[in-house]
């Protein structure tokens, strides 16, 4: 059975919205500027990822093509946002090293999807 990247996709991006609105309100007074902004380049990487999740499960449907790059896609977006996530919670500095994997892992999805896009047509 393969995986239903639209409905992880679409989980992602409910749960971007969620953690957008709690960045906006509850930690607004909490943190300072630098983690506000942390925690919003996390919750923007996680809604690319959720809607490149959303859009290779729909492409995946239509082709039948494999899954590897809703994978990549799905390591990416929680490798980058929740180490993000992590540093403006005040997780130790060093949790930063995860981040660059997490992009690697994005740019790699989407790669990965033009590659089987490409292939399909």
């Amino acid at each position: 059975m393969k995986p239903n990247f639209v409905a992880i996709g679409a989980g992602a991006a409910a749960l971007g919205v969620m953690l957008g609105a709690f960045g906006a309100h509850a930690l607004r007074g909490s943190v300072g500027p630098r983690e506000l902004e942390l925690w919003e380049t996390a919750t923007r990487y996680l809604f690319i990822g959720a809607f490149g999740m959303t859009l290779y499960g729909l492409f995946q449907r239509s082709t039948g093509r494999g899954s590897l790059a809703g994978w990549f896609l799905l390591a990416g977006s929680a490798l980058f946002a929740s180490s993000l996530y992590a540093l403006a919670l005040g997780a130790p500095r060093a949790l930063g090293a995860i981040t660059p994997f997490g992009g690697a892992s994005l740019i790699a999805g989407f790669i990965c999807f033009a590659i089987s896009a490409a292939r399909a047509s």
